[in-house]
């Protein structure tokens, strides 16, 4: 299977290709440098803001199966640039489905990679697929837009469109702007200096959410894009969670770091200027539906993605 991925260079999208290389998907990266993940496959080098790039890059490529996973993802800095979150995302995900949508009735499956920020402060927990969108940062807006867009090119032009709502997912590769990565590095630092105490520092601490590791993540990606046809029993329609079914909070999360770094002390520090003056409290998601059509559920314990992503910190600092 020909498999083209749209921010193949990011956090989710590097991992993406290694499982699909892994299950013997010829993989092509789609990125701004055209960089291919410790080598699985080939790499494409386009803007998916320049539309009449992305026409061409999709049309060389034939893919069997699109997953878009490009896109800004930081819900802090899209409050900082809202206007660049939101054209980059939505005007990037109009390019790539009118780059599909010149295949006619050979256009390929395209698993749409949303985000659970579309649901806000879901009205109750854990948040199902028909939970109302109700987007609460800039991100999430850009997000819901470009879900919507996607369903109204499936409408009108038949788009083999399956889309996936992951919920918050972590592992080692993550940048640092990311919770439990960010606490992460903070472990590898103290232990590689040697700290008795180490000083942890958080936004929020009450703050909760649904963590998966990537590479579950990912794995639920290539399980709908491998699932039957449009039209045939069994196909997937609508929307997907991804997700564990559990919210932790940041203090519960520097709770587990204290035991994995012991002997080390741990003291949390909450950094008032980190704490968001819109948050959401609490955001978790149910994946019955997911489960149901693919038998999928999350392997990886939080306690193993925070130990991995310490010692791929460690390794990183080390380097």
């Amino acid at each position: 299977m020909r498999a083209l991925i749209t921010g193949a260079s990011g956090f989710a999208g590097a991992w993406l290709c290694r499982e699909c290389a892994a299950a013997g998907d010829e993989v092509l990266a789609l990125s701004r440098r055209g960089t291919v993940p410790d080598g699985c496959g080939s790499g494409i080098a386009a803007d998916l803001c320049d539309g009449t790039a992305v026409q061409e890059a999709v049309r060389a490529a034939a893919p069997d199966v699109v997953y878009h996973l490009a896109a800004l993802t930081s819900v802090g800095r899209s409050w900082q640039d809202p206007a660049r979150t939101l054209a980059d995302n939505v005007g990037g995900s109009i390019h790539v489905l009118e780059a599909l949508r010149q295949f006619g009735d050979d256009a390929p499956r395209v698993i749409w990679v949303g985000s659970c920020e579309v649901y806000g402060q879901a009205p109750a927990l854990p948040a199902s697929e028909e939970a109302p969108i109700q987007p609460a940062n800039p991100y999430a807006v850009s997000k819901a837009a470009g879900e919507m867009l996607a369903q109204v090119y499936r409408d009108a032009y038949g788009l083999d469109v399956v889309r996936a709502r992951p919920f918050s997912h972590s592992g080692p590769g993550q940048a640092p702007i990311y919770l439990l990565s960010n606490l992460s590095r903070q472990a590898a630092e103290g232990r590689r200096a040697g700290d008795r105490v180490l000083h942890i520092v958080t936004g929020n601490p009450n703050t909760r959410r649904d963590f998966t590791d990537v590479r579950d993540v990912v794995r639920a990606y290539r399980l709908l894009a491998t699932a039957p046809a449009a039209g045939e029993p069994g196909a997937p329609h609508g929307v997907y969670n991804v997700s564990s079914g559990v919210s932790v909070s940041a203090a519960e999360q520097v709770a587990l770091l204290t035991e994995l770094l012991a002997p080390i002390a741990i003291e949390h520090v909450v950094d008032p200027t980190l704490v968001r003056a819109s948050e959401v409290m609490d955001l978790r998601g149910d994946h019955s539906r997911l489960t149901a059509l693919t038998g999928w559920e999350p392997r990886i314990p939080l306690r193993q993605t925070m130990s991995d992503t310490i010692a791929w910190w460690e390794q990183q600092l080390a380097g």
